[in-house]
């Protein structure tokens, strides 16, 4: 089959002929790909960022936003059938330890993850477990929802948290609002009432964050945190969500957020950097988030199906990987790009 994997950091990905995945354990499900979503972590991986942390062996399939159609299942899979259209979760998880037992499977101590630290989605099949497949509703296509696989159940695992710290009349400022920011606007608004305000330095990301559901949107122009306190009285936000996490972003998140307020921290790339006594006298906590758990991944599933969430995509074949990822680190995507082998 062909593929797309990571020959060496630093370096082009390149697109081969592999062996097709095959079932080898009773739980295993085989999964024949109708979309793989393009992430931003996809070019972190290839700067070398992940690899002390995945210690993957080179070469391998990069992707970690898959969905598509069960293609083969082992022996015990009782909850697919071949043919099914499904999302997977990002995570290969156990399902006995202490973590998976307190339905906390994005911290199972025995993870693996496709498309991080084996073979991924940048492909024609992908080998996964039962324990990772969700069913998808009949009125929902795999390349439509793929990019939900990660990106929108990271972005949903940071606004449930949101929603259930704030109240009605609470404010909550959303730094970016590109490929997962668009899809935590739609759920904040789905699943809560806060008051959402969009900060991007993109007229257009604001423009569409404020057509999906936004109270507000203000480009960050250098005078974004003056707007933000004017519409918070001086006070800042409840909750502030970086879906950005670079380039600034966190000094100037931390400037629009309230006494005792929440920063959720989902985009990555730049450090923290705060005074210590700024954190003790103002009580503001940091909350990292990665990706969501399994439920968290059906819930979000059902508000798609009910159309409160929808993917802004564009989408290339396979073999236009390398337009894609220049595209998304131009910052020529609006909403995810998506690989449809």
């Amino acid at each position: 089959m062909k593929a797309v994997q990571v020959v060496g950091y630093h370096t082009g990905l390149q697109l081969t002929e592999i062996p097709e995945p095959t079932v080898e354990g009773p739980l295993d499900v085989i999964v024949r790909i109708g979309g793989a979503g393009v992430c931003r972590t996809d070019l972190h991986i290839l700067e070398g960022q992940w690899e002390a942390k995945s210690g993957v062996a080179l070469p391998y399939t990069i992707g970690h936003e898959n969905a598509g159609w069960v293609h083969a299942v082992g022996d015990a899979v009782s909850n697919v059938a071949v043919g099914d259209k499904v999302i997977l979760h990002p995570l290969i998880t156990c399902g006995l330890c202490r973590a998976c037992r307190s339905g906390d499977d994005v911290h199972c101590q025995n993870s693996t993850f496709p498309g991080i630290d084996v073979d991924g989605g940048y492909a024609e099949y992908l080998r996964t477990t039962a324990r990772s497949v969700v069913r998808i509703d009949d009125s929902l296509e795999p390349a439509d929802v793929a990019a939900l696989a990660d990106a929108g159940l990271t972005a949903y695992h940071a606004v449930a948290k949101v929603a259930q710290t704030t109240r009605p009349g609470d404010v909550c400022v959303v730094i970016g609002a590109g490929g997962l920011g668009h899809i935590g606007i739609q759920v904040l608004k789905a699943i809560s009432a806060v008051t959402v305000v969009v900060v991007d330095r993109n007229p257009a990301a604001v423009e569409l964050a404020v057509k999906i559901g936004a109270d507000h949107g203000i480009v960050a122009d250098g005078g974004h945190i003056d707007r933000v306190l004017e519409l918070t009285g001086g006070h800042g936000a409840e909750a502030v969500v970086d879906f950005v996490g670079e380039g600034g972003a966190t000094r100037e998140g931390i400037a629009m957020l309230r006494r005792a307020g929440n920063y959720y921290v989902v985009g990555y790339g730049e450090n923290i950097d705060v005074p210590t006594i700024d954190v003790i006298s103002t009580e503001i906590n940091f909350i990292g988030n990665l990706v969501g758990s399994y439920n968290d991944l059906q819930e979000l599933m059902t508000l798609a199906a009910q159309g409160k969430v929808t993917l802004h995509t564009t989408t290339y074949p396979l073999a236009s990987f390398q337009q894609a990822l220049d595209d998304l680190d131009a910052g020529r995507v609006r909403g995810r790009a998506i690989l449809v082998p």
